[in-house]
């Protein structure tokens, strides 16, 4: 049974008993960071840099909270061959410190192959090359971070009717029965995306989101359960590469891919259409009415979204030729389709499958489903509690959010709430990706630092 004590200041404090750990009031953190992934791992790194050039009384005291027992970033989808679809120079720095000894270019030096990866004449290293990328900076910043640390509430603390501090209540890794609170004049959230289940779907052995590709693939051929039929629902990038991972992994077995389009379409990834995921498009779309935001999404959704890569659409489409040549074809597409119902039994699955333009259905036996239906980010509710309650909204019951990443609050809150991710209405297509990490942590640190100043400056 998990036992949480939340301390509140003022006089009607009290303690329940349970066993808990306060840093204390003189430990007050400038900014607590919930989640650590490539977003909160950017800010790591600038708060980290600036505090090495910083005096004493300029530096920012930062923490960083992450339920995972090390870092990792959608290990699923660690697939061996798999590769970035953004360029290396977005990495956690580049694009806000050219220079800084973060970057991938100097992760390469310190790995020797600086000069093996510019002979390979790309920008797009190998997907699990970038996660051994981050793991190597989170790794320069361990001491910010506490690993096995999920947190369980936030907590307003307030002082003559303003609410100045959050108290951040974690579990103890060293004991998760156990609690630790923490102090902080500032928060930013970045807990990531959820995968999204198609709602007809019940996740079991045989049925699951692709984010878990490679263990689920894995225990499958470690436990020898045969596989004669797949399938994969989704028509984007990461369902295509489980398409073409399952056909690889499981040699005897028909591999179906079901999706609402006519095929795949083919990222736009030209010059033009990349200036989307500029910083500067950042200020554009920020500034745009809500109108000119839809539009500018709607138009731009094929750089990012039910999009694939070119060269694996080609790929894919190969194997397809080749297979019917050879008179045996094991990759099917089932386009203009949709999965209407699932029916899970002992032996398999039975997928019905509806084929849109005549409505007529069909019956699949299949031994795995595996949903590419992307992800949804966590509303401010699901990662804050009842701390969304003082979050100001605009008339569409979204969050009102800064240029500086920093949430509307109702005027008795002095404390900040910060959001990496989850501002898509506000801050366009870049929200939830990677291409302005690192410009977006520069943001959030600037902020953090004149907002300190400016509260200094006020207590004098």
């Amino acid at each position: 049974m998990t036992r949480v004590n939340t301390l509140h200041s003022g006089p009607d404090s009290t303690y329940d008993g349970t066993e808990s750990t306060h840093e204390g009031p003189e430990v007050t953190y400038d900014v607590l960071g919930i989640g650590f992934g490539p977003s909160n791992l950017a800010l790591a790194i600038a708060v980290e840099e600036h505090n090495a050039k910083a005096a004493a009384g300029e530096r920012i005291r930062a923490g960083f909270l992450e339920k995972q027992s090390s870092f990792g970033w959608h290990r699923g989808m660690l697939i061996d061959d798999a590769t970035m679809q953004v360029s290396f120079l977005k990495d956690l720095v580049t694009m806000r410190d050219p220079t800084s000894s973060y970057s991938f270019l100097c992760y390469l030096r310190e790995r020797d192959r600086l000069v093996d990866f510019l002979n390979q004449k790309t920008l797009f290293p190998l997907r699990i090359e970038f996660h051994d990328y981050l793991e190597w900076a989170a790794a320069r910043v361990a001491g910010l971070v506490e690993y096995s640390a999920e947190v369980l509430s936030v907590q307003p603390v307030t002082e003559d009717g303003e609410i100045v501090f959050f108290d951040v209540v974690s579990r103890d890794p060293a004991n998760p029965e156990a609690t630790i609170v923490r102090r902080t004049r500032s928060l930013c959230v970045a807990t990531g995306m959820e995968p999204r289940m198609p709602s007809n779907a019940v996740r079991s052995e045989r049925v699951f989101h692709n984010s878990e590709l490679i263990p689920r693939v894995a225990d499958v051929l470690d436990k020898g359960t045969p596989v004669r039929r797949a399938v994969v629902l989704g028509a984007g990038q990461s369902a295509a590469e489980s398409v073409d991972y399952l056909h690889r992994n499981f040699p005897e077995a028909e591999i179906c891919s079901v999706f609402a389009k006519y095929g795949y379409t083919p990222a736009d990834d030209s010059p033009f259409a990349n200036r989307i995921f500029d910083p500067e498009a950042v200020d554009i779309f920020y500034k745009s009415p809500p109108e000119v935001k839809q539009s500018l999404v709607d138009y731009h959704r094929s750089t990012n979204y039910s999009v694939v890569d070119m060269d694996l659409i080609e790929s894919l489409s190969r194997t397809m030729y080749q297979e019917k040549v050879q008179g045996r074809q094991r990759m099917r597409m089932l386009n203009v389709s949709r999965i209407r119902d699932i029916d899970a039994h002992d032996d398999g699955l039975d997928i019905g499958i509806e084929f849109l333009p005549t409505a007529e259905r069909d019956t699949l036996s299949a031994d795995l489903l595996v949903c590419a239906t992307g992800y949804h980010p966590r509303g401010i509710d699901e990662r804050l509690g009842e701390l969304g309650k003082l979050c100001r909204r605009d008339d569409e019951d979204a969050l009102v959010v800064g240029r500086d990443h920093r949430v509307a609050t109702h005027a008795n809150v002095a404390a900040d709430i910060y959001l990496q991710g989850g501002t898509e209405h506000t801050h366009g297509l870049t929200s939830t990706l990677l291409s302005n990490t690192a410009v977006r942590a520069g943001e959030i640190y600037a902020s953090l630092l004149e907002r300190r100043r400016g509260q200094e400056a006020l207590s004098r």
